[in-house]
């Protein structure tokens, strides 16, 4: 549906979201402040992350981390380990070298403007408008998943939000619904629009202050809008852990490859194309690791876990190995495995995976 049809309609869009939010708004520490910081972290920490679960990151990395200098500052290993269970990882290693930037080139002080916060690692256009108008006022309309929802039910439009070509449509039109006076609160007010009010399953539609110009209700379509193209299905990859021991010492490595979980720590990996790694692969693999087992232990058992992420679905099985001696210093180079003790192991940044099986292991 072409813009110029709908444009009777702007008027009421944005008066209708300026009254409702202050009733319904959620109370969130990011919503206090200016401070770019602030809210920088919050958008990194809620990009693909509910609130429920987000806040608790936020609050812990807001006192840690209580500026940018002392965030560019902490060794990446403890960033990864507070960022923990929040998946997505390169978002806490990119969050991390933007904040080394901002000391390093912008001298601890945020840019303050949308096209300059774009020059950021790691910022694209929604953190860039949510931060211009958040913490400086700047007349710029963010778009993400809630706004998405919202526009194209309010305003029928049927493109395929997974498209990349689509963005500049409804870019286009957030802009002309923006505000000049209130942009900060109208970009705020259409984001909990989306999150509490207009929501992807059951949105109350009987109580919204948009349902006489809704396209989507007036029309029956609440349910077909938006238009997002599936995803392809993702792969399935298994992974068998050798969890090697020696007495009080525990064998984990950090991943360096551009894969999942890269700056993470886990145990020697072997992945296969099937579920099961037979016995003589095994022993096989300690070899090659420099490992001798010690035959005189009972045998325990594979645990089995599975992680799902957003492109692929791993199915883990964990082999506890009990060697005869410590690795030799010259194994441990090769492969990359460092010793560790149990305690020492739950204060290393791990995947929740890893972090799931040390939990069940080692209580």
């Amino acid at each position: 549906m072409p813009l110029s049809v709908l444009a009777p309609a702007h008027p009421y869009f944005a008066q209708a979201l300026l009254e409702w939010y202050p009733r319904h708004r959620r109370d969130l520490p990011w919503r206090h402040t200016r401070n770019p910081y602030a809210i920088w972290l919050s958008e990194v920490i809620l990009q693909q992350t509910r609130v429920k679960q987000g806040l608790p990151y936020y609050l812990d990395f807001i006192t840690t981390y209580p500026t940018v200098q002392d965030l560019a500052a902490a060794p990446e290993d403890e960033v990864l380990r507070h960022w923990q269970g929040l998946g997505y990882y390169s978002r806490a290693r990119n969050m991390h070298h933007t904040a080394q930037q901002v000391v390093r080139e912008y001298e601890g002080v945020f840019p303050d403007t949308y096209l300059d916060l774009l020059k950021l690692r790691g910022v694209g256009q929604y953190t860039a408008a949510a931060i211009a108008s958040f913490a400086f006022g700047e007349k710029v309309a963010v778009l993400d998943g809630n706004v998405y929802r919202v526009l194209s039910r309010v305003f029928g439009i049927t493109s395929d939000i997974a498209a990349p070509a689509t963005r500049k449509e409804f870019q286009a039109l957030a802009d002309t619904l923006i505000p000049a006076a209130a942009p900060d609160e109208f970009n705020q007010a259409i984001m909990e629009f989306g999150a509490i009010q207009c929501t992807p399953i059951k949105p109350d539609c009987l109580f919204c202050p948009l349902q006489s110009q809704c396209y989507a209700f007036q029309h029956g379509m609440v349910q077909e809008l938006p238009v997002k193209s599936k995803a392809k299905a993702g792969r399935t990859r298994y992974f068998h852990y050798i969890v090697l021991r020696h007495g009080d010492t525990l064998y984990l490595k950090k991943r360096t490859a551009k894969d999942i979980w890269q700056g993470l720590y886990d145990f020697a990996l072997t992945e296969t194309e099937a579920a099961e790694l037979p016995a003589v692969e095994l022993a096989a693999t300690v070899a090659d690791l420099g490992g001798s087992i010690a035959t005189d232990r009972a045998e325990e058992p594979v645990l089995a876990l599975r992680h799902v992420l957003s492109h692929q679905k791993v199915e883990a099985r964990f082999h506890p190995v009990w060697l005869k001696q410590p690795l030799p210093a010259a194994s441990l180079a090769a492969s990359g495995l460092a010793p560790f003790t149990a305690e020492e192991a739950h204060d290393l940044p791990k995947p929740v995976l890893i972090a799931n099986y040390i939990d069940k292991t080692w209580k």
